[in-house]
């Protein structure tokens, strides 16, 4: 089934174009952006129950964009209609005369009109709150009958369905989307050693989601009683097999930001004087794609109306570029990739990734650990740091899982940091999975604030990693 467009935003869609056609009579150039977003969260947990909006996805409001040869400036409202848009007009005067900033050109506004709409199997309101509060209630049950030792299980479910139109001179775009999510905690403990394991799914659809959080919740409490018995590891370099979410992690924080082109504009990516050159092994091709693949970041358009592009970040090992928002591409000469994204409406717009992730190869998780003398699976990653300006990765996963002579021996290490240079880790991938795996249950910040959802995910890589 596809989602079904806003009414409301369908309402005032006269309104928005009269509005921009004024502005356009005034502005070089003008566009709107409008979004209806609507956003539940479900919790169980020893607490009790929870349902709850989310704080950044129930919005509804709109954006307008204005460029002409003394500047540019943009003006948020959350209210339209053909009676206010005197008071808009007048708002959207104010702030170019107030706020706005150095115009470096016009974007693009090559002629486009989109509407497309995203798929979904269940639709979580149709189940209503009691069938999923019932399922999640019965999850975290199974979980906590599974071993004494799970002493609490935080079981939860999200989902968000959303609507944006964009309008400019040459473009009339909508789109229609829904993702959803869930997420098992696990808490186990033995004596005064407590443990946390965490595992996460989500799909670019509906409530068919919680399917698969029978395995996620089997997969928590596996993982919380393992890090039970986890010792220090002794620091150094070996070889390393990293899950699909660990690799996910490396793509996301270890380079994704560094080839976010705003970092380019500012000079503080190192990446900017790499573009042609090898910065990985020959097996490793990466993408950012917002519509490639079906994530929490899939979408038809940015929020600049753009459409969505597949970038090739890494090809066979060489570096052939970024992606970037539009006023990036004004400031680098270059076309905006379709990766301008807001936190909301009220909000600007940033260069941020999607779903961002590696190509599968040809070797088989059987093959990687066989051939591992001593080393390590990597698992369960916790978090990351980016650093765009000096490659560096600051990494930590919960465990690591003891490898010798090509078999694992059950020994726990952790917790992991993982630390050394972006591309001496990257050239060092020598053995890739075929089956690729991407998660979107978290989201990204730009720096501190900014936060928009993302995936990211990869196959099963064996690389030589700095452990302590």
């Amino acid at each position: 089934m596809k989602v079904k467009k806003s009414e409301y935003l369908e309402k005032i869609r006269p309104a928005a174009k009269k509005l921009v056609k004024l502005l356009c009579e005034k502005y070089d150039y003008c566009s709107m952006l409008g979004t209806d977003s609507e956003d539940t969260r479900y919790q169980v947990a020893s607490t009790g129950v929870g349902i709850s909006p989310s704080p950044f996805f129930n919005n509804r409001g709109f954006v307008i964009r204005v460029f002409d040869k003394s500047g540019q400036a943009e003006y948020s409202f959350n209210e339209l209609s053909e009676e206010l848009l005197p008071k808009i007009i007048e708002g959207v005067d104010r702030a170019v005369k107030l706020y706005g900033s150095e115009n470096r050109g016009l974007p693009s506004d090559r002629p486009l009109t989109l509407d497309k709409a995203s798929d979904y199997e269940i639709d979580p309101k149709e189940l209503g709150d009691d069938k999923i509060i019932s399922k999640l209630t019965e999850l975290r049950q199974n979980a906590m009958a599974k071993d004494e030792r799970v002493i609490d299980c935080m079981v939860m479910f999200e989902y968000r369905r959303y609507s944006n139109i964009f309008i400019s001179r040459e473009r009339d775009l909508t789109q229609n989307l829904m993702w959803s999510s869930g997420v098992v905690f696990a808490v186990a403990k033995s004596g005064d050693n407590i443990q946390q394991g965490y595992k996460g799914a989500s799909v670019l659809g509906g409530a068919e989601v919680m399917e698969q959080m029978e395995g996620l919740a089997d997969t928590a409490v596996n993982t919380a009683l393992e890090l039970l018995s986890g010792e220090p590891i002794t620091p150094g370099v070996y070889d390393c097999i990293c899950e699909p979410e660990v690799t996910g992690m490396i793509v996301h924080e270890a380079f994704g930001h560094g080839v976010e082109m705003d970092m380019f504009a500012k000079n503080r990516a190192l990446a900017k004087d790499y573009i042609g050159k090898q910065v990985a092994s020959p097996l490793v091709t990466m993408h950012d794609s917002a519509c490639a693949v079906d994530q929490t970041a899939t979408y038809f358009f940015d929020d600049e109306g753009e459409e969505a592009h597949d970038t090739l970040v890494i090809d066979k090992g060489i570096l052939k570029g970024g992606f970037c928002d539009a006023k990036s591409a004004l400031l680098l000469g270059t076309a905006p990739t379709g990766n301008g994204r807001r936190e909301s409406y009220e909000r600007k717009a940033y260069t941020r990734m999607t779903n961002t992730y590696f190509l599968g190869g040809n070797d088989t998780v059987e093959d990687m650990i066989k051939s591992i003398e001593y080393g390590f699976l990597l698992s369960t990653p916790s978090s990351g740091m980016e650093d765009p300006k000096n490659w560096g990765i600051q990494m930590m996963v919960s465990m690591a899982k003891e490898i010798k002579d090509g078999k694992l021996t059950g020994k726990v290490f952790a917790p992991i940091v993982m630390t050394g240079y972006v591309p001496d880790l990257l050239k060092s991938i020598s053995m890739i999975s075929r089956d690729v795996e991407l998660c979107g249950t978290g989201m990204c910040g730009k720096g501190y604030k900014e936060w928009v959802k993302v995936s990211d995910g990869g196959p099963y890589i064996k690389a030589r990693i700095s452990l302590g």
